[in-house]
């Protein structure tokens, strides 16, 4: 409740005249105080990565695993690791001959192995429109010198927006990420901007949207991502996966002056190592991470799949667009519903950025959000997880607390 400055004025008269101290007592100045919400989230874990993880999840599960203490080259290090691929490939629905493998580094290492494995055999198009598209242009210019033999087109749009994607060139090799993870902006569904009868290949960083968004596989010939988005895994690993195309190129392409480091590399001898994609590692994996991506993935089967855990962000997400609907104060960065993100969620509030700052602290003092600041580079804003292992009614719980912290934040 707000109490104006004439009333404080008043009773503190009141206050003089009665003998009692001008100052207002502890229950009136209580008053002035926005009232907090009656329920708050169950699970406050809203961060954009490593996420939270999902529902019912208990670690101690992972002791049970017979993997935990042996060699990632013993039998029952392999059979896991490979098993872990063949159900990545089943519940995601990728095309039988497309190739899978766990690679180090996580994401980033996952699309870097591939830049610099296949990039600079034609021209290539880049499109970004947040900060981990720009690196990946600024790793092709500048680390790669692609310019320096190959046309490198860049196609960028602001946070909120997205680039003009019929630009793409069939011919070329394109870049781009699938889901921006810090602008919560999307490409339209169905990916239709990459030519069925295309020529050059598609590198996607698909890190947010893989299990959460509809993967137009066909569309695709590279793919990237981590496990510890949405499903809710541990980080330090990618998973990395290839079309037919995109071996062929990697068996009849290899740069100039490019030295590969081991962990980038996927050739043997001009052929495809077979071994990495049916679970031999170039490195040494965390065995106990490969278990709980396990765990999860038996959880996305009880969900119904991958179909299932769609749905379950896309609820997150209308949770969360009903919200912004009926508030004037708040709304998406993303203004295209079309190239909304059902997973990273990024909001702006009508506040300037300490304020939003001040916001977030309030929310994460009283136990109800963590982790939602808004990306460093992005504009003021806050970033809110809606993957799949988050649950709707936690979504729901948290929007009045939204309005609280605003509230508070505006009225000082």
């Amino acid at each position: 409740m707000y109490i104006s400055r004439a009333a404080r004025t008043a009773f503190a008269g009141i206050t003089r005249r009665s003998g009692f101290s001008a100052q207002p007592s502890l229950a009136i100045r209580s008053l002035s105080a926005i009232a907090q919400p009656s329920a708050k989230p169950i699970s406050p874990e809203f961060s954009s990565g490593p996420c939270k993880k999902r529902p019912g999840y208990d670690v101690s599960n992972l002791v049970k695993a017979k993997s935990l203490g042996r060699s990632h080259r013993s039998k029952i290090g392999k059979s896991r690791l490979k098993f872990a691929i063949e159900e990545t490939k089943r519940i995601l629905g990728v095309p039988s001959d497309y190739i899978v493998a766990i690679v180090p580094a996580s994401d980033t290492g996952a699309y870097e192995m591939a830049m610099w494995n296949v990039l600079g055999e034609r021209n290539v198009d880049i499109f970004h429109w947040e900060s981990f598209g720009k690196g990946w242009f600024a790793d092709a210019i500048s680390h790669l010198k692609l310019r320096d033999t190959v046309e490198v087109s860049e196609h960028t749009a602001d946070y909120g927006s997205i680039p003009d994607l019929s630009k793409a060139n069939k011919d070329h090799d394109i870049c781009f990420t699938f889901n921006g993870t810090t602008s919560g902006v999307r490409v339209p569904a169905g990916a239709d901007f990459i030519a069925d009868d295309r020529t050059g290949l598609t590198l996607c960083d698909a890190t947010s949207a893989c299990f959460a968004m509809d993967m137009p596989w066909k569309k695709l010939d590279i793919t990237t991502y981590s496990w510890q988005k949405v499903l809710g895994g541990e980080g330090a690993h990618g998973v990395l996966v290839l079309s037919p195309a995109a071996v062929e190129r990697l068996e009849t392409y290899s740069p100039e002056n490019r030295p590969l480091p081991k962990i980038f590399r996927m050739v043997k001898k001009g052929k495809i190592d077979a071994a990495l994609f049916e679970g031999a590692t170039i490195n040494t994996p965390s065995m106990l991470c490969v278990e709980d991506y396990i765990d999860a993935l038996a959880w996305a089967e009880t969900e119904g799949g991958v179909d299932g855990l769609i749905r379950r962000s896309e609820a997150n997400l209308a949770a969360v667009s009903a919200f912004v609907d009926d508030n004037e104060w708040i709304d998406f960065l993303a203004k295209d519903p079309s190239t909304r993100s059902c997973t990273s969620v990024c909001l702006t509030l009508d506040l300037d950025a300490a304020q939003i700052k001040k916001a977030v602290a309030l929310l994460e003092k009283e136990g109800v959000a963590l982790d939602i600041g808004g990306y460093r580079d992005a504009p003021p804003s806050i970033r809110v997880w809606c993957g799949a292992t988050v649950d709707t009614a936690d979504v729901e719980a948290l929007m009045p607390w939204l309005e609280w912290a605003y509230k508070t934040v505006k009225s000082e």
